[in-house]
């Protein structure tokens, strides 16, 4: 992988680890520590569950092509596919559209199945040839052939969801609709278990033009503002990467991380701090292309372990054990 990124002339960085927000997604839930300083006084530090925002610092101040491998902390996640700590392969390319580091996941898939001597990617009993063509799909176009809505129909034209509409197109193609009737939970749940199983069998594919309303750090794309240039790489119908073409508008992003926050507040009872250092440095910031991968799910995938605890060194003892 580093030969890889060498290759193509990235700098590899080493973010710190310890941040003052570990990102503001409403879904992800980061550990929380207390950093005490000379005088005695302590402050609320949090481990990152993404280098994203570090990264970001660095291409406002100048770099073009960065990336990083190193290990990310993420609570409340463990399964087959889930480990609390885990190793994160994340970069960015300036002033290239998104189309870039798609091609760079591709590229990375081949290479670690070839590593290892492997003809297909495994996970249980579903297989993914990485040398196969790729396919790419849209957001709309998977809920349509895979659970039968016609997401489009559940949002106004600026993006806005409505999430009774959503449960009606639940409803009329026979799926359960749980108490909660936010958009945002009910998209996940047909996205989880209508539409991922069906992805990245036989080939890679490429879920791409999310929603705007599941993109907070993605632009909008220019054809469509109900969507945006956000996508997902499968394989075996697993998950390994999500990318962006990056937001850079301090003011819609710091609106975005508000609703975030407002909505885990909501479902949670916390939030995190935005960081104020990023929302700075976005203008700064040239358009850029970024990714991150989950490198634990890929070797996995190379290698047919049916579980990520069979891929890390020493995997992390369960709480309480």
């Amino acid at each position: 992988m580093r030969g890889y990124f060498a290759g193509h002339d990235f700098l590899m960085v080493d973010p710190p680890g310890l941040q003052r927000s570990p990102g503001n997604e409403t879904h992800l839930h980061a550990f929380a520590t207390t950093m005490i300083g000379n005088d005695g006084v302590g402050g609320t530090m949090y481990l990152h569950t993404s280098p994203e925002f570090s990264m970001k610092k660095l291409l406002a101040a100048g770099e073009e092509r960065i990336a990083s491998l190193g290990h990310v902390w993420r609570n409340r996640e463990r399964s087959a596919l889930h480990h609390p700590e885990f190793t994160m392969l994340e970069w960015y390319r300036a002033r290239e559209d998104y189309n870039a580091v798609i091609d760079d996941c591709v590229a990375l898939l081949r290479l670690a199945a070839a590593t290892v001597g492997a003809t297909q990617l495994r996970f249980r009993d579903r297989t993914c040839d990485p040398q196969a063509e790729l396919e790419r799909l849209s957001v709309f176009d998977a809920f349509a052939r895979y659970a039968g809505i016609d997401l489009g129909l559940t949002m106004d034209g600026d993006g806005v969801p409505d999430g009774e509409k959503l449960a009606a197109a639940m409803l009329a193609v026979g799926l359960a609709v749980p108490d909660d009737r936010t958009w945002s939970y009910l998209f996940s749940r047909v996205l989880v278990e209508k539409v991922e199983p069906q992805l990245g069998l036989g080939r890679i594919t490429v879920l791409d033009r999310y929603p705007a309303a599941e993109a907070a750090l993605a632009r909008r794309t220019a054809d469509d503002r109900r969507v945006a240039e956000r996508f997902e790489v499968y394989a075996c119908g697993v998950e390994l990467a999500n990318g962006f073409g990056e937001l850079t508008d301090p003011d819609e992003q710091r609106r975005r991380f508000v609703a975030e926050m407002a909505e885990k507040q909501r479902i949670y009872g916390e939030q995190y701090p935005i960081d104020e250092d990023l929302l700075a440095a976005l203008p700064l910031m040239p358009e850029t292309s970024g990714v991150a991968l989950g490198f634990d799910r890929m070797v996995m995938l190379a290698l047919g372990a049916p579980r990520i605890e069979d891929v890390i060194w020493v995997p992390v003892a369960e709480a309480g054990s």
